[in-house]
């Protein structure tokens, strides 16, 4: 689907509307239906012919991805009087959960079986695209680096096109809570917080085993505070104090005021329909190559059409971007290419994945490597301690901040909350059935109805299972079925070390402003699980994020951007690095693509 302003009246005139309304005992209709992530109700509003009003006030579906499905679904339905509309791709869980709600809620409003069954009957439309779309700079991947990519093309002199394989933007971006890494002396100054450019380079390298490239650390670590005040100048708004993101080493993790990664998607869209003369976005288009002249030269891509199955080609007169993101997702590859820093450990079809599965496949590393692009780092696969049990996905309590402790089954810390993200990984594989809780009480959640930074409630949480809580730690140890005297020398000796009265054996450090003695219930353990998060393989680039070949040439017109590249985070990557990374190196690489250079 193309997503501009000016393809409003043409979608208008592709809905398929029925010839005759269907008739309804007016009336308000509930129904409770599970979704993704929980439970939730659905309320339908209809008069006597009209699906006046859908509601879903208490989901809990992701920001940026189930909720954005059901917005896009409930608008359709009642601006087409039809359930047959198309799910969203990449929130199929959500686009079911509604759509069977809303058919259930009509049937208790006596809909009659005639009427239902010209309700659910296709209401979609698809106008085929032409054989060949021209532009300057094609943008292969609509997430956070995708979409910096092109409004710094768009900024730069451009007309863009973004392709996106899912049926909605912002990639693993919209799923992460946005942690951005930057030596920021204004706001670290304020909090009494030493830190620099060479510092946050040393800790990069040293964090990824030295073996990141220092010229690509060097530019991602300077441009970091410049590229976060370009966002800015987007209207991006930032927290006034930074934090520390799980395994970041240091304290300089800028969060975004509202909720998670989406909050700079958000802002990307508004800008991107605000300058909808020169920016076109594609969804559901799966881009299958890349497209290269007698020269050598990448001069467009070739994409299907997930609606209609047409191919058409998408030419860029001053280069393309690829920004497809890694392949966490791709558990055949992920085995294949596993002998770096979890050699050791099984990543197959046990461990989740936080990334979208449809679209952290790889492919534009696979595109890349057939027009003759180096691909680097392929081992170096991120585990993450984040991970929902079941899923691997980065829900419920986070692991990120301060005022938590991580303790295993048997209610002993194991580990330095504060390490690196591989070493936190491997302790927790090592632990039985490689599993922990991460254990925070009412410093982190005030009350049951506060809301956190990623839009969730801690009673919430409680209803779906998902967090255990008691009010003293010895009723939360008999629930969790752990001695109590474990659990509670756990948390002694973690606030005597908070309090400055003696040195972690594990090497945990506090710090004086932002750690507090974790002392009175309510407790609240959230279990966890590794998880894969990042890929820090792909496409070798250089500081003009140009697609390198096997003898370090440049491959001209071609760019990447993102997951999609290697050679920055070296092993392992350092909390918060990641957005600093797309961010920085997709303004790079849409501004260079625009100007050919």
């Amino acid at each position: 689907m193309k997503i501009t302003k000016l393809t409003a009246a043409l979608l208008v005139a592709g809905f398929a509307f029925g010839a005759q309304a269907a008739t309804y005992q007016p009336g308000t209709y509930t129904e409770k239906v599970n979704g993704h992530n929980a439970a939730f109700t659905v309320k339908v509003t209809v008069s006597k012919n009209k699906i006046e009003k859908i509601e879903y006030p208490d989901n809990l579906e992701t920001i940026g991805v189930g909720r954005v499905a059901l917005d896009t679904l409930s608008k359709k339905i009642i601006d087409r009087q039809s359930l047959g509309v198309d799910n969203v791709t990449g929130a199929t869980i959500s686009s079911f959960a509604l759509k069977g709600a809303v058919k259930k809620a009509l049937e208790q409003a006596k809909v009659s079986k005639a009427d239902m069954a010209a309700l659910q009957k296709n209401s979609e439309k698809y106008t085929a695209l032409p054989d060949e779309i021209k532009t300057q700079v094609v943008i292969v991947g609509g997430g956070g680096s995708g979409l910096a990519a092109a409004i710094a093309a768009q900024q730069a002199g451009a007309k863009v096109i973004v392709l996106e394989k899912l049926g909605l933007l912002g990639g693993s971006t919209n799923v992460s809570e946005g942690a951005l890494n930057a030596a920021d002396p204004e706001r670290q100054g304020k909090q009494g917080i030493e830190d620099s450019i060479q510092k946050h380079y040393e800790q990069t390298m040293k964090g990824g085993h030295d073996i990141g490239t220092p010229e690509l650390v060097h530019y991602l670590t300077e441009n970091a505070l410049p590229t976060l005040h370009w966002m800015e100048s987007l209207g991006v708004k930032f927290k006034p104090e930074v934090g520390t993101a799980t395994g970041a080493l240091w304290q300089r993790s800028h969060y975004p005021v509202t909720p998670s990664g989406n909050s700079y998607i958000r802002v990307y869209q508004k800008y991107i329909a605000d300058h909808a003369k020169d920016m076109t976005v594609y969804t559901d288009m799966t881009v299958e190559s890349l497209i290269k002249d007698k020269n050598g030269r990448i001069i467009g891509v070739t994409a299907k059409d997930g609606h209609t199955g047409k191919v058409t080609k998408f030419m860029a007169s001053n280069g393309v971007v690829v920004a497809t993101g890694g392949f966490g997702a791709n558990v055949a590859l992920r085995q294949k290419v596993n002998t770096g820093v979890f050699k050791d450990y099984d990543l197959g079809k046990g461990i989740g994945c936080t990334n979208f599965s449809k679209s952290a496949q790889g492919a534009g590393i696979e595109m890349g490597e057939k027009v003759g692009a180096n691909v680097i780092g392929m081992s170096d696969i991120q585990v993450h301690p984040c991970g929902t049990p079941g899923t691997g996905l980065m829900e419920m309590v986070r692991t990120s901040g301060r005022n938590r402790v991580f303790i295993n089954e048997q209610g002993n810390r194991f580990v330095n909350e504060g390490a690196a993200r591989d070493v936190l990984a491997k302790a927790i594989f090592a632990q039985p059935h490689s599993t922990y809780y991460v254990l925070v009480n009412h410093l982190r959640y005030p009350s049951l109805d506060w809301v956190d930074a990623n839009g969730a409630k801690m009673k919430d949480m409680i209803d779906l299972g998902r967090v255990v809580s008691a009010p003293t730690l010895d009723e939360l140890a008999k629930k969790l079925n752990m001695p109590v005297e474990n659990l509670k020398k756990s948390i002694a000796d973690y606030n005597a070390v908070v309090e400055g009265k003696a040195k972690d054996a594990l090497g945990f450090q506090a710090n004086n402003k932002a750690d507090k003695v974790m002392t009175e219930g309510p407790w609240y353990a959230c279990k966890k699980v590794p998880t894969v998060h990042h890929t820090m393989g792909g496409l070798q680039i250089n500081t003009k994020a140009q697609v390198l070949d096997k003898n370090g040439k440049v491959i001209p017109g071609l760019y990447a951007a993102g997951e999609t590249t290697g050679g920055i985070h070296g092993s392992n990557r350092l909390g918060g690095n990641a957005i600093a990374d797309i961010m920085v190196f997709g303004r790079t690489a849409g501004t260079n693509a625009a100007q050919n250079k």
